[in-house]
Parts: structure tokens; sequence; C-alpha cells
């Protein structure tokens, strides 16, 4: 279970680019979660897009509206299930979801006003299908690496 959110200024991205970014975003965190790409999983991350005015984001405490169009300023939040997320897998999480957005934005790299926030919510609090989840029950579903599933265990202590 994973949900990316990606906070921008109204019109700064197109539909064309949100479409390669739903599938993009995707798999910048699938691949690092259970170590492989698997398409079983695909279904269980979502992603959501949210504009906002130029009055209504701001940036160096100045509105976005104050402060000229070279202020290109998004915000991307990843929250996902506890799991295998020691610092290096976070790392490449992050660095693949930038790489994502530039590309998306035919950018060579990344805007510097770009962040990407890392969440993890413990064991026992995420809930769908009218209950709580575990990621410990989805590890035999297949998608997980052998490798992945061990790790995710001992970050559990399961």
């Amino acid at each position: 279970m994973t949900i990316i959110t990606v906070n921008a200024p109204k019109g700064r991205l197109s539909q064309e680019q949100r479409r390669k970014l739903a599938g993009t975003l995707t798999d910048a965190v699938l691949v690092p979660e259970v170590g492989q790409v698997a398409p079983a999983a695909r279904v269980e991350f979502q992603v959501h897009f949210t504009e906002r005015e130029a009055d209504m984001m701001a940036i160096g405490g100045r509105l976005l509206a104050d402060t000229g169009p070279d202020a290109d300023v998004m915000a991307i939040d990843v929250t996902v299930m506890d799991g295998d997320w020691r610092q290096e897998v976070r790392a490449e999480v992050i660095e693949r979801v930038l790489a994502a957005m530039a590309d998306a934005c035919g950018l060579p790299e990344p805007s510097p006003a770009w962040w990407v926030t890392f969440r993890v919510i413990d064991e026992g609090s995420w809930g769908s299908r009218g209950g709580v989840l575990s990621v410990l029950s989805l590890l035999d579903s297949g998608v997980f690496t052998e490798e992945k599933a061990e790790a995710v265990r001992a970050a559990l202590g399961a």
C-alpha cells in the first residue's frame, strides 16, 4: 500500500505529464519496496495530483503569485506501509521520485524547489477492505522477492 501525492501549482503539470507520472512514480517506489517490477502489486499504489493556485503556495516567505514564473515549486509526499525502509532504501526512493519528476517535466535535473517527504505508517496503522492491513500478510503474495520479504520480516521483527 502506497500513496504518492504531488502538490504543484495549478497548470504546472499537463495531463500527459500526469499520465506518465502515474506509472513512473508508482514504479519509483514499487521496485525498491518489493525488489522487482511486479505488475500485480501496482494496484495497491495510488498517485494523487493536487493543484494549488499561485496564491495558495509560498516559497521563501513569499506567495508564488508574487515570485514570478521561475519558482518551480512542488512537494511530493510518499506514504508507505511499514517494511524494509532502511536509510539507503529511502534514499533510493527519493532519488527515483525526483528523477521521474524531472523526466516527465522534460528537465535534465530536478528543481531545487521540489521537495520529497517520505512517511512510513506504523504496522497496524493502515486500513482498507474493512479492516487493518499488515504488510506481513502480503509477503507470500508473490510480488516481493524472497530477499525483500526476508528484509521486511527482519525490519518488523517477525
